[in-house]
């Protein structure tokens, strides 16, 4: 089972395609923690999260039994696009918009090597200043909430994420940029710290 273990997601699609369950269990375990991350920071439900988690990959094993999935090297990209668009299907149903003017500057606020302090006190100022954040992100127009969520929960690169949504690169560096200066002009307004001195 080792030489699974090395294969690419590609290569494993292959062989569960060919009747092989353990090689999507592999993709499975791969993918499993970040898409469910960008999953769960995007509707904010563990029911619901779990749900669409679970709808994801029953798309994604249909699509492949059926011969329907065309290898393009970005398995990743490919299933978190599958999450993307019932999280989307979801959104549409509730009609949930929000609205903030757009500018462009980028700062990371959830990267910041300051937040890593394993002292009590930090831990706490850090789970603060991310329930702040993640308040702020709910402010945020849904184009520009979605590149921050696949970028900083789900993990993916610029490239991906523009392949899931569908855009440019730089479409979706703009997105980030937008939205990153929307939180700072929302935290200045409601006087919130989101760094740690």
């Amino acid at each position: 089972m080792d030489t699974f273990c090395m294969m690419t997601d590609e290569e494993l699609v292959v062989s569960y395609a060919d009747g092989n369950d353990y090689a999507f269990d592999l993709l499975l375990n791969r993918h499993k923690q970040s898409l469910y991350a960008y999953i769960f920071y995007t509707v904010r439900d563990q029911g619901l999260a779990e749900d669409i988690f679970q709808d994801t990959f029953f798309k994604a094993i249909t699509t492949i039994r059926q011969g329907r999935y065309t290898e393009t090297g970005k398995f990743k990209a490919w299933i978190t696009r599958i999450a993307h668009n019932l999280i989307i299907d979801y959104f549409r149903q509730r009609k949930n918009e929000n609205t903030v003017s757009n500018d462009a500057y980028e700062v990371d606020l959830l990267n910041n090597p300051s937040l890593c302090d394993d002292t009590v006190e930090m831990k706490m100022v850090k789970t603060q200043v991310l329930d702040d954040v993640k308040k702020l992100i709910d402010f945020l127009p849904v184009e520009q909430r979605e590149v921050l969520e696949m970028r900083y929960y789900g993990d993916l690169s610029f490239k991906e994420i523009a392949d899931v949504t569908g855009v440019s690169i730089n479409t979706a560096l703009g997105r980030m940029r937008y939205a990153i200066l929307n939180m700072r002009k929302l935290a200045t307004d409601h006087k919130m710290i989101l760094t740690i001195n």
